[in-house]
């Protein structure tokens, strides 16, 4: 991608109840992806690999949070954060143990099957990230954690402008975006009710009310 200028000039400003009226997420991503350089495409669909639930593993996360984007790094940082406290707070209301599903990056030596833990530093939203946990109900819950998402990606993009940590804090924000996009609020309080993938595939024996 090499007119940044160009591209973010063209993007719309998004917030977090933007509303579309021409084009879809979708057809916006399409759009930026045709511009990209192939560099810059496979650090964006690094970025989207870490929305499928299926790529995330032990050995993404050591992958990632090791990469040599900065945006890439601290954005799934964050975001590793984030699910195990989701892991941890649900294993709080079921009375599992401590510890239970808990992510731990982690890399094995495919040669000497040796395996090397990634330290991690201390995760500063942890407090607001609890705060959010305890919304009274799911739908407020997945409202306030998407708000801990943007905010986190507004600090990752401060000083860039015309960059491609710029294009990828856009597609992170798009990616909430769309979310919202396809569930309204009446039809997501129903939709939401049955949003039981994040744990093992699973929030069953958990009561949530709207």
């Amino acid at each position: 991608m090499s007119n940044y200028h160009y591209i973010v000039a063209s993007l719309p400003v998004l917030s977090p109840d933007y509303r579309f009226t021409k084009d879809s997420p979708a057809q916006l991503l399409e759009e930026i992806l045709e511009l990209s350089s192939d560099k810059d495409r496979e650090l964006i669909e690094t970025l989207r690999s870490g929305w499928d639930k299926d790529n995330l593993t032990p050995e993404f996360y050591a992958r990632v949070l090791a990469h040599r984007n900065r945006f890439i790094r601290e954005y799934f940082f964050f975001d590793l954060c984030v699910r195990n406290a989701k892991v941890e707070y649900l294993n709080k209301q079921i009375g599992r143990p401590a510890g239970t599903d808990v992510l731990v990056p982690a890399h094995t030596d495919a040669e000497s099957g040796e395996t090397t833990v990634t330290e991690l530093p201390d995760f500063e939203q942890a407090a607001q990230t609890q705060a959010a946990l305890a919304a009274p109900d799911l739908l407020s819950r997945e409202r306030a954690l998407d708000q801990l998402y943007w905010d986190k990606i507004d600090d990752l993009t401060t000083f860039d402008w015309f960059t491609v940590e710029t294009i990828l804090g856009f597609i992170a924000r798009l990616h909430i975006v769309a979310r919202w996009f396809e569930l309204d609020e009446q039809a997501g309080r129903e939709k939401f009710r049955t949003l039981v993938d994040e744990v093992r595939g699973s929030f069953k024996g958990v009561e949530y009310k709207a």
